[in-house]
Formats: C-alpha cells, sequence, structure tokens
C-alpha cells in the first residue's frame, strides 16, 4: 500500500509521496454558475471575477452555508471537499492511505469535521501529527527551535521541545498576517510603480490587475535575493515595464513583519538562543528571514518545498492506535543529525540596549540592580533594587508583577505575576530580552511603559 502525505496549508495545499509533491495549490475556489473550480485555476480569477471568489474555506472550515450570495448553497466543508476529493484522484484512488500535518491553527473542531470529509470520500487517513513537529526532523543543540509559516490568512508560531523528541510546546497564530494581505499590499505597490514609471495604470480594469498578482509570487521570490526587480506587463498589444527596490517591498510589509517578529520575541525567555525555523514560503518573502534575525536573533533555518509533509511522511509509522482509532500526535523522533548553534553575543548591541523605562513622562533608569513594578513592589534596598509603584486598583495587576534589569549587556525583563507581562502586545514566556522602542504592558487595560535610550548611551 502506498502512503502519501497531506498538509492542508491553504496558502499552498500540499500533496506529497515518497518521491514527488503530487499536488500543491492555494485554498481558492471560484464558482460561475455550476462550473466550480479550485487552486490554481480559482487564483487565476481571483481578481477579474472577485464575488465569484472563496479563500477562507480551509481557514473557517463549518457546514453552516457560506454568506456570500453565489455561494450560499454551499459550505466550507464542500469546497474543502471538492479540493481533497480533486487532490486525491492524482494519486489514483484504491490502495493508498494518508498521513496529515495538522496546521496549528486547526481546532479539534476543523480536524474532526476534516477527518469526516476523507471517510466520506474513503480516503483512510492512517494517521496526523502537528505540523510544526513533522516539520521538525533534528535537533537545534544549545538552542531552542520555533517553527514559523504562513497560510493565507495567518502565521503560525510554534515553540518546540526537545526533550528526546520533536514535541510542540507552545503555538501562536497571529490573525491577517499571511499571504494573502501581504500579496494585497505588494499588488498596489507594483501598480504604484508601473502608474509613476510607465504611465500605466494596472489597477484600472481586471484582467492587467489579474495579470500583476499572477506574477506577483516571482516578483517576489525574485526580490528576496536581488536588490530590485524589472516587472513587465505586456496589454493592449503595448509592453509595459517598471523596476521596484527590495526594500520598496520590506517597506510596504514591515507592519506585518513587525508583528511576526514581536510575537516571536515574546515565545523566547532570556538567555536562550533562537532557532527559527523557516518553510520555503517564509524564505521567500523579500526581507522577512533576515528582519527576524535581526530582532529575535540566534539563526535563521529555512526548510525545503514540501519538507512539511515530507516530514510527516517519513515518521508517522503504524500511527494507528490498537483498536484503529487516530489520535494527533504532537511528538515525534527526529531522523536526521543533530545541529548546533552557537550564540552570537554581538546581536544584542545591533538592536539597541535600553537604558531607561519611560512611564507617565518620567524616565526610569535600568541598571544592574533590579526595578520592579508592581502595587506593592520592594523597597529600594541594598541590593541596588528600586521601584515603580503603580495603582492597586487595576485589574490584572501583582504586588511584585515584573521587574527589569541589565545582564550581560542585555535589558532583562522577569515576569513574577500571575496575570502576565505583555511584550508589544503579547504575553512573554516567563522572561525575555527587551529592546530599545518597545512597549510593555501589566495589568487590563493595563499601565503602559516605553523602553528608550538616551543620545549619550546611545553615542557611547
Amino acid at each position: 500500500m502506498a502512503r502519501f502525505a497531506l498538509y492542508p496549508n491553504d496558502a499552498g495545499v500540499t500533496l506529497l509521496d515518497e518521491q514527488r509533491i503530487v499536488y500543491r495549490q492555494p485554498g481558492y475556489a471560484h464558482l460561475e454558475g455550476l462550473e466550480l473550480t479550485l487552486g490554481n485555476a480559482a487564483f487565476r480569477k481571483a481578481r477579474i471575477d472577485p464575488r465569484g471568489i472563496q479563500h477562507r474555506y480551509w481557514s473557517e472550515l463549518s457546514v453552516e452555508p457560506l454568506s456570500d450570495r453565489r455561494f450560499e448553497h454551499l459550505s466550507a466543508a464542500d469546497l474543502v471537499s471538492r479540493q481533497l476529493e480533486e487532490l486525491w484522484s492524482e494519486t489514483g484512488g484504491a490502495g493508498h492511505d494518508l498521513v496529515i500535518a495538522v496546521p496549528g491553527a486547526f481546532s479539534k473542531e476543523r480536524l474532526g469535521l476534516l477527518l469526516g470529509i476523507a471517510a466520506d470520500l474513503g480516503i483512510p487517513v492512517a494517521g496526523m501529527v502537528d505540523a510544526a513537529v513533522a516539520a521538525t526532523r533534528r535537533e537545534y543543540q544549545h538552542a531552542v527551535p520555533v517553527h514559523v509559516e504562513l497560510g493565507l490568512h495567518n502565521a503560525s508560531l510554534t515553540r518546540i521541545g526537545q526533550s528526546g523528541a520533536a514535541s510542540a510546546e507552545r503555538t501562536d497564530i497571529l490573525e491577517d498576517c499571511g499571504l494573502y494581505a501581504m500579496y494585497d499590499i505588494w499588488l498596489r505597490v507594483v501598480a504604484e510603480a508601473f502608474v509613476q514609471q510607465s504611465r500605466f495604470d494596472p489597477l484600472h480594469a481586471a484582467d492587467t490587475e489579474q495579470m500583476i498578482l499572477d506574477q506577483l509570487a516571482r516578483w517576489v521570490a525574485d526580490a528576496s535575493h536581488q536588490s530590485s526587480v524589472v516587472l513587465e506587463l505586456s496589454y493592449g498589444g503595448l509592453d509595459h515595464r517598471a523596476e521596484i527596490e527590495a526594500l520598496a517591498l520590506i517597506s510596504a510589509a514591515a507592519p506585518i513583519y513587525q508583528t511576526i517578529s514581536s510575537r516571536l520575541r515574546a515565545l523566547f525567555r532570556a538567555g536562550e538562543t533562537p532557532a527559527l525555523q523557516v518553510t520555503d514560503r517564509v524564505a521567500r518573502l523579500p526581507g522577512l528571514a533576515d528582519q527576524l534575525k535581526a530582532r529575535v536573533g540566534g539563526e535563521v533555518f529555512a526548510l525545503d518545498a514540501g519538507a512539511t509533509a515530507r516530514g510527516a511522511l517519513a515518521r508517522l509509522h503504524d500511527a494507528r492506535a490498537g483498536d484503529g482509532a487516530v489520535s494527533l500526535r504532537r511528538q515525534l523522533p527526529w531522523d536526521q543529525a543533530p545541529f548546533a548553534v552557537e550564540a552570537d553575543e554581538s546581536e544584542a548591541a545591533s538592536v539597541g540596549v535600553p537604558t531607561h523605562l519611560l512611564f507617565h513622562h518620567t524616565a526610569y533608569p535600568i541598571g544592574e540592580g533590579s526595578l520592579v513594578l508592581g502595587s506593592q513592589p520592594e523597597a529600594s534596598g541594598s541590593n541596588g533594587s528600586r521601584a515603580v509603584v503603580l495603582d492597586a486598583e487595576m485589574p490584572g495587576l501583582s504586588r511584585r508583577h515584573c521587574s527589569l534589569k541589565l545582564a550581560g549587556g542585555k535589558c532583562v525583563i522577569e515576569d513574577h505575576s500571575r496575570y502576565g507581562t505583555f511584550l508589544n502586545g503579547h504575553r512573554i514566556s516567563g522572561s525575555t530580552v527587551l529592546q530599545v522602542g518597545d512597549n510593555l504592558r501589566v495589568g487590563s487595560p493595563g499601565f503602559e511603559f516605553l523602553l528608550i535610550t538616551t543620545d549619550e548611551s546611545h553615542g557611547a
């Protein structure tokens, strides 16, 4: 019996066997009359007939009728079923079974519905594993790995445990930080480049807007390793040409990039060396991997295309339980040689070490002694500790909530509360390293603090 692996990430639903990728197409559906097309064929209609497009049926999988008028007789489950049926037909059907690398954004309800759809289609599911665990095939020695992946509408960040095997410790989902939002931004940036350089407005007509979208993935991938990209469109018997700097694409996507890097930083504790394992999809985005390395630190490790499904296929053996039931695995042994990650102590200086905590127009210096925040923090003492006393009426505030200090050339914050301390809107995992420009919040709605540095210390 041949075995296939499925990775239902809507940015590129992937099916592969031991030799090759059999199917890799986005989670797009187009409906015109009674004709339903899926994947790449639907994607090519995205701007030409936007009212006939659905692209959230994987991320919002349910049996409820879709709200769009053209699709109101269908549910997201119907569209998922059709795409599963289409991709499974590529295998030849009978005599095969399937293992699934489950995206971190899948809830138990969505996963159960997916299994029900597979059963209705006669697709035998032999096993399931967390997608980030499937992709992590080796130990990152002296470091903490976090798997970074993008879907159409979200980014998923999974911290991987390494106690004898790869295991999923924590997964954070960032909504509206997926490829769809980035492509929408970049499409407009590219269109503006054509307007400015050739007086041709590709957003004036749906078919030329679609032409940009069709080529955008290639242009973006080129920008990931080139300083500029030449853009060419042929329309109406005329050739239109423009050139765009990779930095223009990076700047346009900066808010999304910043959200991803900020959430990543909150996953690492002070003193840990990050090993950022990114999928090929993430690696092809201009400047994202570089920003993650600059803002988060550690090393970036780019995976090959299909690595998530391939990792599931290679390591999910005898996946069914004794009673034939299939459960989601969140741990797998490694099957590749370990890699030793070396810490780079120069990283702290490159991002800026805060010297002061700004609160209510007062800058509190941060030193080697602890600066404690809370409703009843410890008083200043011989150990050099100081305190910022906060209003005890604020909900979610502990007496000794958190503390900051300089250690090893870095500004470190430790969370002592049961309510959590939030870095740039994201709850930290016990402790983390702070950077100039960071925002801290304690309590709910809370008190906010800004991490700054003085001109004198910056120059020094």
